[in-house]
């Protein structure tokens, strides 16, 4: 089978030997650790609200809102097309693609944990400067401080859940992130349909994010540090007794005999991003680094959270029933990621991938069908066509939170060595956040010039990703995270990238000596 590479169920060399308990104190380490997602989905949530307020726009973006009171009088696609009105947006993910290599040097000698708290300390900060913005440029850096802070969080949690997790149920618990995410982005609608009609209610939707902020820098003071990074920074006695902790056993001795050998060889790495682009870290550095985190925004999902709202609107939707809309399609995101939850670590990580591809792509086709048909010369859509995409976007969303979005930061968490896990997971970040403020960035404007086209571009897009995990990717599934590469050796494809370079250098001084 494409794709195939299997090590044993249990993952290969001392793994049929771990033992773990779910204790309290992993639970609380656990959801603590979580709220780090709770930034980065409330911001989604509210800033694409915000943005589609009167009192913002009157305010900030003075020529979008007279647009948008005019709006008759052009394409509906174009109402929004602003490049300073998606700077507001997407500045922020820029902010946070640049101090996510300052968040891996951080989570590698000082800690997950300080990565974590830096990242609450600075998103707090960046809410209270955009509760409190008197101009364009007040916003921005608000918006920025606030990336800063999700490049810390978005660096630190995803590897603090997965090396806290015992193996076996590693996928539900690294989803804990995505969940908060969903949830944060839930509750962000909610606030934004409560604010809307107050004249400075946007400040209050803005001002809230402090809330996720403090309670992940007060629980965030309590968290243990993982065992994993305590051995990398030789703490090794402080290790084993949390490890023991959390695993809720004294019986932890194949385990953190594997965290000794993967602390040797990381300590033997004095630069993690160069030995990224090493021949034996192919697999991760084409997959973890640069495909998944790419293809996640390429499937559209954030280009839908950002602008739910707005797209509502220009659909004819008016102001309030847009960001109902929106909340309809978020909660199904927050079902979608309880699924996932259940049965990621049954059925696999390739099984979501590509079953949800299909019921993605046909969304998407759907979408862009009933627009082409239905809608562009500025006109209001019938209640029927309404409810029909919104009915469809959520499927869209359902397949998305299933999919893409828990498994696009658990398998990239999961599949780095400990040498390079916080480098890698720094690229991921960064190239997250890269495509996710371009796809900010040039959404609208595409909507305005591609009309129902953009939604035909993703759809062929989702289909090139299906293709890459269908081939590429083997199933990591209950995979202990310090032996996943024994599954590289065993594909049909990256095996080639496995083998000790020094075979690799005699095979072709071979081959130039023939």
């Amino acid at each position: 089978m494409a794709g195939g590479g299997f090590v044993d169920g249990q993952g290969g060399a001392r793994a049929e030997y771990y033992e773990y308990k779910i204790t309290w104190y992993f639970i609380f380490a656990s959801i603590v650790a979580a709220l780090g997602g709770s930034l980065f989905g409330y911001d989604l949530g509210v800033s694409g609200g915000v943005t589609s307020m009167d009192y913002f726009l009157k305010e900030f973006f003075h020529q979008v809102y007279k647009r948008k009171q005019e709006h008759l009088k052009e394409t509906d696609y174009c109402k929004y097309d602003n490049q300073l009105l998606t700077l507001f947006t997407s500045s922020l993910y820029f902010a946070a693609l640049l101090s996510t290599f300052i968040a891996s040097h951080v989570t590698r000698n000082k800690g997950r944990k300080a990565s974590i708290l830096c990242g609450a300390i600075s998103f707090f900060s960046g809410a209270i400067l955009n509760a409190f913005a008197q101009n364009i440029a007040m916003l921005i850096i608000g918006r920025c401080l606030l990336g800063i802070g999700i490049g810390f969080s978005n660096q630190a949690v995803p590897l603090y859940l997965s090396e806290m997790a015992p193996a076996k149920i590693r996928g539900a618990v690294n989803q804990l992130f995505q969940l908060t995410t969903c949830l944060g982005i839930f509750i962000a609608n909610f606030v934004n349909n409560a604010t809307e009609k107050h004249p400075k209610g946007w400040r209050l939707s803005l001002g809230l994010a402090t809330v996720p902020a403090t309670l992940m820098f007060v629980g965030g003071i309590f968290l243990p540090e993982t065992p994993n990074s305590l051995v990398e920074q030789g703490r090794l006695e402080e290790g084993r007794k949390v490890l023991e902790r959390v695993r809720g056993t004294r019986k932890v001795d194949a385990e953190f005999e594997d965290l000794i050998e993967a602390s040797e060889a990381a300590k033997a790495i004095k630069h993690p991003f160069r030995n990224l682009l090493k021949r034996k870290n192919r697999p991760q550095l084409v997959i973890g680094a640069l495909g998944i985190p790419a293809f996640q925004q390429l499937t559209g999902m954030n280009s839908v959270l950002f602008y739910a709202p707005v797209i509502f609107q220009s659909l004819g939707f008016g102001s309030g029933a847009a960001l109902w809309s929106s909340t309809i399609t978020t909660g199904s995101l927050v079902v979608a990621t309880l699924i996932s939850m259940a049965f990621v670590d049954k059925f696999g990580r390739r099984a979501f991938f590509l079953e949800a591809g299909f019921e993605m792509v046909c969304c998407m086709v759907a979408v862009a069908v009933t627009l082409a048909l239905k809608f562009g010369q500025g006109v209001v859509l019938s209640k029927g066509i309404g409810i029909f995409l919104v009915v469809v976007i959520s499927l869209f969303v359902l397949g998305y939170g299933r999919s893409w979005g828990p498994l696009g930061w658990l398998v990239p968490s999961e599949i780095f060595p400990l040498e390079t896990r916080s480098a890698g997971q720094s690229m991921v970040v960064c190239v997250n956040m890269l495509f996710t403020a371009l796809i900010a960035q040039c959404f609208l404007v595409s909507l305005c010039h591609l009309k129902y086209g953009i939604f035909l571009v993703f759809a062929g897009l989702i289909v090139i990703m299906s293709l890459f995990i269908y081939f590429l990717l083997p199933e990591t599934k209950q995979v202990p995270i310090e032996e996943i590469h024994l599954l590289w050796q065993e594909h049909w494809f990256w095996k080639r990238y496995c083998e000790p370079e020094d075979q690799v250098q005699q095979v072709g001084r071979k081959v130039e000596h023939v």
